[in-house]
């Protein structure tokens, strides 16, 4: 599927974290060439950790999914993403990985902070998606799931 992005564009995109699904808005005006990054590998499959070294967030490994030793420039990149913000990180720090935020975050890995490109932003129920990032701290790795949304 091959998407043109433009600044009018309404792209969404439904997140799954276990059972819980979030709708959220794909962020082509603010880190295009990431955003097709993202939706080439959609529908995305992987597990979900507790992001350790960034405070209130999530990670996904992106390992075999994504292509080789391909990176990202910085698109509007950020370390401190708001809740709901969906980072991709694809640069020479530390491994291509997706970070998800449900708290206060800055993102970073054990060689030291990161900035990751904002792709998706969750608009609804953020005091779901906390009890969710909490629930994935106390009780381990879960499941991630992200694909367009049928009306994209």
């Amino acid at each position: 599927m091959s998407h043109h992005f433009s600044g009018t564009d309404a792209l969404h995109a439904t997140v799954s974290l276990g059972p819980s699904r979030f709708r959220a808005r794909v962020e082509s005006a603010r880190a295009p060439a990431s955003c097709r990054a993202l939706i080439g590998l959609l529908p995305y499959c992987g597990t979900v950790l507790h992001a350790r070294w960034s405070g209130e967030a999530v990670w996904s490994p992106l390992g075999a999914a994504w292509p080789g030793n391909a990176t990202l420039p910085e698109e509007n990149a950020t370390g401190r993403p708001r809740p709901g913000q969906l980072l991709l990180y694809a640069g020479y720090q530390s491994e291509p990985e997706i970070l998800l935020a449900y708290g206060e975050t800055r993102f970073a890995s054990n060689s030291g902070p990161l900035l990751g490109n904002p792709v998706l932003t969750i608009l609804e129920r953020l005091d779901e998606l906390a009890r969710v990032g909490r629930a994935i701290l106390e009780s381990g790795a879960s499941t991630l799931r992200i694909e367009l949304a049928p009306n994209s």
